[in-house]
């Protein structure tokens, strides 16, 4: 059974091995292997060497590790096996062996120090101080950061060579190699005293049954990666003691379900990323809602639709995620309002990403989505990595006010404070309106009519045009369609006053602010967007 053929970069990495691997030219890159001398009796394997292959990739398989009724060895998925030669594969090398090949320059005579000349398809290109560079990493005892992705890294190697040559290594990246075991990377990272960062994603990795002695720690390191390396969550617990000082954890698509709660482990992460967990929901996140220091997390694409803090009632703080500042929840399937109010419940939350989800790819628009948003999540500062300037959220809140103003009446609100008391259904959808009346004063009644959108005479604002620093200027008053952006009321202005457009410097102030003066600062907004009223003071300096 020939072994299948592919371009190595097609290639997965190993699943569960005994030997690890990298096929000859005519092969793809491989996992490990089981190896056995195969019997030649009627109906079984040629005679000879033959290496059982489980592929991560199962596609890429034949068969189940067995041949015309014959069981050779075991996959987890019926089409992940395939038989290779010996002949076709290497075996991979250790660490100090592809830390040479790949930064220690051979040597060769040098022209009198000078630069050698490198070419760009038929153009020559000086390199000034790139010879210098090179021969800077290649003094191995130097090396800080080390990038050894896809060298076929499969070992430690001797004992004690790792520390002996490169003992001053502080950033490591094993993605993608031929590593097995933790054990194996134990025996790399107890040379690497200094070591602060570490990916090993895309190795597959039997991690131990139980928990590695204190002497298997990684005492300086701060930041592990461990994406697709098929980690469990039991086995994170069981490894994390020997990261004392882990500030963060990258565990991105290893089908982890978070089974228990971190006893007297991952106290000092600050950044947990569960991406691509797909068996992850709100009720195991309970699980991890207390590590004290945790800043930011992760949870893009893992499926989750809904979230509920029972310990905070409507307007309240949970005490879940205390120190939680930053969360990602792309690719999800969150579709109800209800999971951005729960949202407002968590005490330091001040930056948000929630896109590619139903509820903001739904009819209303981007823009009013991202409103919504902003109003809902009264100390958010960042959403969907924009910064929250101090008018947009007030644009934000006075546009939700007036929006679910009509609901709010009928629901028993009203402007009267003795009479306001909307009723529990409307408080629930929406929990901040309340607190968005006492900021901005209850909706007035003109305020809640219904717009007919397509009549200009009821998309014009009334406004009162002064001029602060002209004090010869009398106050004017004139209609303009809300619909008007910054740059053309300028331009209005500069024909009326024969001023420079670049001159000119807007803002306004509204009754039911007195005291308050908006800059209109974005001239591609509208008046609308600035949330500008009629009867407002619409303020012009030069």
């Amino acid at each position: 059974a020939p072994a299948a053929t592919a371009h190595p970069a097609e290639v997965g990495l190993p699943v569960s091995l005994r030997k690890h691997f990298r096929p000859g030219p005519e092969a793809p890159l491989l996992p490990g292997a089981c190896e056995g001398r195969c019997p030649d009796p009627p109906g079984s394997l040629p005679a000879g060497l033959w290496l059982g292959v489980e592929w991560d990739n199962p596609a890429r398989g034949k068969h189940d590790g067995s041949h015309e009724g014959i069981v050779y060895f075991k996959c987890r998925h019926p089409t992940g096996g395939s038989f290779v030669r010996p002949n076709k594969v290497n075996f991979g090398v250790d660490f100090l062996t592809a830390v040479n090949n790949r930064y220690v320059l051979e040597d060769g005579p040098e022209e009198d120090g000078k630069e050698q000349p490198v070419t760009i398809g038929n153009k020559p290109v000086e390199t000034i101080g790139f010879d210098s560079v090179i021969k800077q990493q290649s003094q191995l005892s130097k090396l800080q950061e080390v990038s050894l992705r896809n060298c076929v890294v499969s070992c430690a190697g001797d004992k004690g060579a790792i520390a002996k040559a490169c003992p001053n290594i502080r950033r490591v990246d094993l993605s993608r190699n031929l590593l097995s075991s933790w054990d194996e990377v134990l025996s790399i990272a107890d040379q690497l005293k200094h070591l602060e960062v570490l990916n090993l994603s895309e190795n597959k990795l039997h991690f131990p049954s139980v928990s590695p002695s204190l002497a298997g720690t990684f005492p300086a390191l701060k930041v592990l990666v461990l994406n697709r390396t098929g980690i469990t969550w039991a086995e994170v617990l069981r490894c994390a003691p020997g990261w004392p000082v882990l500030e963060e954890l990258y565990l991105k698509s290893n089908d982890i379900s978070i089974s228990e709660r971190p006893a007297d482990v991952l106290q000092t992460v600050k950044l947990l990323d569960l991406s691509s967990n797909p068996l992850i929901d709100e009720n195991q996140l309970f699980l991890i809602a207390h590590l004290p220091r945790l800043e930011q997390l992760i949870l893009s694409d893992v499926g989750i639709s809904s979230l509920h803090f029972p310990d905070a009632g409507t307007g309240c703080k949970t005490s879940m995620f205390p120190s939680l500042q930053y969360l990602v929840v792309n690719d999800n399937q969150i579709s109800q309002w209800s999971f951005i109010n729960e949202l407002d419940k968590l005490q330091s939350l001040r930056a948000l990403s929630c896109v590619r989800n139903p509820l903001t790819e739904g009819g209303s628009g981007p823009q009013t989505t991202r409103q919504f948003i902003i109003a809902k999540i009264g100390q958010l500062k960042t959403l969907n990595k924009c910064e929250i300037l101090p008018e947009e959220r007030r644009g934000a809140e006075l546009d939700y006010r007036k929006a679910f103003g009509n609901e709010w009446k009928k629901a028993g609100g009203h402007q009267d404070p003795d009479k306001n008391r909307p009723n529990e259904e409307f408080l629930a959808a929406h929990p901040r309106y309340q607190s968005l009346c006492l900021k901005y004063g209850a909706p007035e009644d003109g305020e809640l009519k219904t717009r007919q959108p397509f009549l200009l005479k009821n998309q014009l604002l009334t406004l009162k045009i002064k001029y602060p620093n002209q004090v010869d200027q009398k106050v004017t008053e004139k209609q303009l369609p809300d619909s008007m952006t910054i740059q053309k009321v300028k331009g209005l202005l500069s024909r009326l006053l024969k001023v420079p457009v670049s001159e000119l410097l807007l803002s306004y102030e509204s009754p039911k602010m007195p005291g308050r003066e908006i800059e209109l600062e974005n001239d591609q907004q509208s008046l609308q967007f600035y949330s500008v009223e009629n009867g407002d003071y619409l303020l012009v300096r030069w």
